[in-house]
């Protein structure tokens, strides 16, 4: 306590009037929480007196223990407004150390430690706090969801019990009750506080709906339909109700029930695409599948009908087609539907190229792509997509066009740089390779897969620009990162093999991969032509037969490699056949010409 005459100086002057402003701001916020239940009861703060006990410092005291607890309850709400939340809990942690009974400062917590997932500790601090204020609310209703998301139903049922008893004009509570009692297989009590909520508020879908699905759920259908038949003599002008008769019928068997209803439906609503899609079901089910899927293109071509609805319906189907019993035609007429129906949403060119890539149409497919960018160039998947098409179609100027105005637009996408350094180097602007995925390099975080790609090309780029010992580096480098990259594997045999190094290398590696592809035609060259380097020529002719079986006849390295091998086995004559073969392909062999003229076998590097 400031001593008379005691000097205060002006920035503790200032700091109070601080204080006083925002405690009287964050008051008005949460007057009625606070003074609900603030602070300890005086005889809990005041000290035995004693004979010497002066009065005026005890009532001192006593108001100073509830300034500190105002001043912490308030910076609590701050700090959790504020998004500190650990600054928050010690804050109200420090009103329950002042007040241990405060109810308010343990809902505070709950709210926080509930919405951090600690729903243990948020139930334990709320029982607590309905212990001493069993009378609010808002205790109740959090630790009610806790309960429901605990799947503890019948507390949570008991809990909004006692909020009807609060507030028994309000019937949300009453039919969270029924909810609960619901989950809880409590059917008769559900189905008791739903009737009591409708003596309240009247026949309502809300109402009417739940006790339907309740009572379907307990296998008591004809109740059910009483209860829907209900729901429609109150509101005898609303279509979908019929639809739900209808499906009930349709669920007992009685089919003929089922489809007056649906007819009924269009009688009311001709505009009602919905319902063609319950025809289509039913007819379906009936054996009619033709039917069935008339009833479906006039759902899809409905523009009653929403694009998400249809775009989910259309997965569904073409997921499963023994199920829908639709054929890759009839697949096609709804891609086409979709395209025509709904032009301007970039989602149905997007499944339409799917639709095209699984038809092997990729040429077209490409284009559904660019219309889909067309309306929507924000979307990072579709500009992927196009990418790996150009990939895949081998279109090169297309992949480097598109990745560079990719990278404009999304700069921080390494599988971007990555795409853009395999057009630069199909394109041989090999400096180019080496800049971008360095730049690439820089986003890539925890995926040491890509990383060895991006190493991997600048690998590639180095090599054709002849600096092979930095290329091999690379090389290995690429591998540390991806031990399981078949194709570093094969190139880097391949170019070992050609500089005549590390021959043992080159072939496990090349062995390696050919027990992986043992059909492939490539790498089982690369590991006949290591074999060959090796001069091991019966084992290299094995492996390039077995090439030239697997689609390498039409090949002119395979082929000429082919005659190379037979010719150091001295089977110079039919090395001729075979290097004139690969000369009739198109080889680009700048030795080629003179073996075949001198019969001889040349390495490049001779002339």
């Amino acid at each position: 306590m400031k001593q008379k005459g005691e000097k205060v100086d002006l920035d503790t002057q200032e700091k109070r009037k601080r204080m006083r402003k925002v405690l009287y701001i964050a008051m008005v916020g949460c007057v009625g929480l606070l003074w609900s239940c603030s602070a300890t009861k005086q005889s809990q703060m005041v000290p035995d007196k004693g004979p010497e006990t002066d009065t005026e410092q005890v009532d001192a005291l006593v108001q100073e223990e509830q300034n500190r607890f105002q001043y912490f309850f308030v910076e609590g709400l701050k700090q959790k407004m504020l998004g500190n939340t650990q600054e928050a809990i010690r804050f109200f942690s420090g009103c329950l150390e002042l007040d241990p009974n405060s109810a308010a400062a343990m809902y505070e917590l709950a709210l926080i430690h509930a919405s951090n997932n600690d729903l243990t500790s948020a139930t334990l601090l709320l029982e607590k706090a309905i212990s001493l204020n069993d009378r609010n609310k808002w205790y109740k209703i959090l630790l009610a969801q806790i309960c429901q998301q605990t799947r503890k139903f019948d507390q949570a049922a008991s809990l909004y019990d006692d909020l009807v008893a609060l507030e028994p004009e309000n019937p949300e509570y009453l039919f969270m009750k029924a909810r609960m009692l619901t989950e809880a297989g409590k059917t008769d009590e559900a189905l008791e506080a739903f009737r009591e909520m409708e003596k309240k508020t009247g026949v309502s879908e809300q109402v009417s709906i739940s006790v339907q699905q309740l009572l379907i759920e307990a296998g008591r259908k004809k109740e059910a339909l009483e209860e829907i038949q209900k729901l429609i003599d109150t509101f005898p002008d609303e279509p979908s109700y019929y639809g739900l008769l209808a499906d009930l019928y349709l669920n007992l068997g009685e089919n003929k029930k089922a489809l007056e209803n649906y007819h009924q439906i269009l009688k009311m609503d001709p505009e009602n695409g919905y319902v063609y899609f319950s025809l289509a079901n039913y007819y379906l089910d009936a054996g009619e599948p033709e039917k069935s899927f008339d009833y479906t293109k006039k759902g899809f071509a409905s523009p009653a009908v929403g694009v998400d609805t249809k775009l989910q319906l259309y997965l569904m189907l073409s997921a499963n087609e023994n199920v829908s019993r639709m054929s890759g035609e009839h697949i096609g007429e709804l891609v086409d539907i979709l395209v025509n129906t709904h032009p301007d949403d970039p989602r149905v060119y997007m499944v339409s190229a799917e639709y095209l890539i699984q038809n092997e149409d990729t040429t077209k497919a490409r284009g559904e792509i660019i219309k889909a960018l067309e309306l929507n160039n924000t979307d990072y998947m579709i500009w992927e997509r196009l990418l790996y098409m150009d990939n895949e179609l081998q279109d090169w100027q297309a992949l480097y066009e598109d990745s560079e105005e990719a990278l404009f637009l999304f700069p921080n996408q390494p599988q971007v740089y990555f795409l853009h350094g395999i057009a630069c180097l199909q394109l041989e602007k090999y400096q180019e390779v080496l800049t971008i995925c360095e730049e690439g390099l820089a986003y890539v975080v925890d995926n040491p897969l890509l990383e060895g790609q991006m190493v991997m090309l600048k690998g590639e780029a180095n090599y054709n620009m002849d600096n092979k010992k930095e290329a091999f580096e690379l090389f290995d480098k690429a591998l540390e990162l991806d031990p399981g990259n078949h194709i570093v594997m094969n190139n880097y045999a391949y170019y070992l093999s050609q500089a005549g190094e590390n021959l043992d290398k080159a072939e496990r590696m090349s062995g390696k991969v050919i027990e992986q592809y043992p059909d492939n035609a490539t790498y089982l060259d690369t590991h006949a032509w290591v074999l060959f380097k090796q001069k091991n020529y019966k084992l290299a002719k094995f492996y390039m037969e077995s090439a030239i079986k697997n689609g390498g006849e039409d090949n002119p390295v395979l082929l000429e490699h082919y005659g190379d091998i037979l010719f150091m086995l001295d089977q110079k004559e039919e090395a001729k056949e075979f290097w004139q073969k690969a000369k009739n392909k198109g080889s680009e062999s700048t030795v080629l010409e003179r073996k075949i003229k001198d019969l001889k076998y040349y390495e490049n590097e001779e002339l």
